[in-house]
């Protein structure tokens, strides 16, 4: 059997997408095979992270907090925004393309040893790779997000020293399941036996606790075993053995960040024999972490907010944080998704709060075009008694539909970017937008 051996990054991505009739098919059978075949393990704790919302944030602050500690750390997480590199990052940054091309050649290698070609989704083929890279990059701390699910996600061919679940909502129906306590059991399947599972989900589901206690694992509940407070300025945080107070609030706006900050200390405190952080590493790491994307906040004329927002839960979240804003006398929104998607209720929380949509396709074919977009909006409100009338427009991309919105905003205006990592990606393609409107009138 000929090998396929290829010099760059875009080359083997190309090739991946070329390997596997569908985007995602669940099981660890095949790519626990390669794993093996490629003598997959790490010699670091492994943190890994499941939920339906929260994910990268949680992963994006574990990692600040561990590199001020001192620790070497590695982050593996997806999708990406813009380019692919972004979904390993080692000591806080992102892994050049190149350094990926011999870890590739190694996946292909292992998949087709012995003649008979193990089938891999584009997903676990790029899993694969970027875990062997991370294996052999002398990791003192390895972070990885899981990408679907839990159970039966490609990251789980690692047996994690801590698992962290953030919330459960219902997202993904066609694979996890059709209500929360499903897609919780799913999830769940990231735990091991003896081992701690931190549960920042305020309200879990019961499959999440029944699986705790079925396999043995040391639950760290919220609410029970760590919890928070605070006031305006500060906020405190307790867990089973140790207390923070005085605490600044997280770089990652939203209030819902608390939550996700509160599971990061317990996954540390439970991990604090092999993982040692001191207070002010704890403080530093929630004052200077970045990720893109999450409620960010882009200042200019008009202001920009930039949300990954796909699901009713996290849309339900940024509506929250963009009432939190004060006022604007116009807010804008380019707003793109995916066909699987409970457009319905995602779109019913967060209209009231917008005044003008410019619907946008995607650069997937998994995606609604703006035009079906702007058909769904219209049946929409049409069903709701169509009491409130507001322009609506299509667009074929979200950098047009950004351009777009600047021929009709004010500088005192809003713009939120939402719906999916496509939306947010493709108005990042050229850097991060720093608008400057024009007057209207002038």
């Amino acid at each position: 059997m000929q090998i396929a051996s290829y010099q760059t990054l875009s080359d083997w991505l190309r090739h991946c997408e070329q390997l596997h009739p569908q985007n995602i098919q669940l099981g660890l059978e095949r790519v626990a095979e390669v794993a093996r075949r490629l003598d997959l393990r790490f010699d670091c704790p492994v943190i890994t992270v499941a939920g339906t919302n929260g994910k990268g944030s949680t992963c994006a602050m574990l990692e600040a907090i561990c590199q001020h500690a001192g620790y070497r750390t590695g982050v593996y997480s997806s999708p990406h925004l813009v380019h692919f590199e972004e979904r390993c990052r080692l000591q806080g940054q992102a892994v050049p393309g190149a350094d990926l091309v011999a870890h590739f050649q190694a996946v292909e290698q292992a998949r087709t040893q012995g003649g008979a070609a193990v089938s891999l989704t584009y997903f676990e083929f790029t899993t694969l790779a970027i875990l062997r890279l991370m294996s052999q990059a002398r990791l003192e701390v390895a972070i990885l997000e899981v990408g679907l699910g839990g159970r039966l996600d490609a990251t789980n061919i690692i047996d994690a020293d801590c698992a962290v679940i953030t919330s459960v909502d219902v997202d993904h129906v066609e694979f996890l399941g059709p209500d929360r306590e499903s897609i919780g059991r799913e999830k769940a399947g990231i735990m091991r036996p003896g081992r701690p599972v931190v549960v920042s989900d305020p309200v879990p589901p019961d499959s999440v606790l029944a699986q705790a206690q079925l396999v043995g694992a040391d639950l760290w509940r919220f609410g029970q075993d760590f919890n928070f407070s605070g006031d305006k300025q500060q906020w405190a945080w307790a867990g089973r053995g140790r207390r923070y107070a005085g605490l600044a609030y997280p770089a990652l706006r939203g209030a819902n960040q608390l939550v996700n900050a509160s599971g990061v200390l317990a996954a540390l405190e439970a991990l604090r024999a092999r993982l040692p952080v001191t207070a002010q590493a704890v403080r530093l790491g929630l004052a200077q972490v970045e990720l893109p994307g999450r409620f960010q906040i882009v200042p200019g004329q008009p202001t920009l907010v930039l949300d990954v927002a796909h699901n009713p839960h996290s849309v339900a979240a940024l509506a929250a944080n963009l009432d939190a804003m004060g006022f604007f006398p116009t807010t804008h929104a380019v707003f793109g998704a995916m066909a699987d998607k409970d457009l319905g209720p995602m779109l019913a929380r967060i209209a009231p709060i917008i005044d003008r949509w410019y619907f946008t396709d995607l650069e997937t074919p998994r995606a609604l075009t703006g035009q079906q977009l702007q058909q769904k909006w219209h049946a929409l409100q049409m069903a709701a008694g169509g009491k409130r009338q507001v322009p609506v427009s299509s667009h074929a991309s979200p950098l047009q539909a950004l351009a777009a919105v600047l021929e009709q905003a004010d500088p005192a205006d809003r713009i939120v970017v939402f719906g999916s990592f496509y939306t947010v990606g493709g108005v990042l393609q050229q850097g991060v937008p720093r608008l400057q409107a024009k007057h209207l009138g002038a």
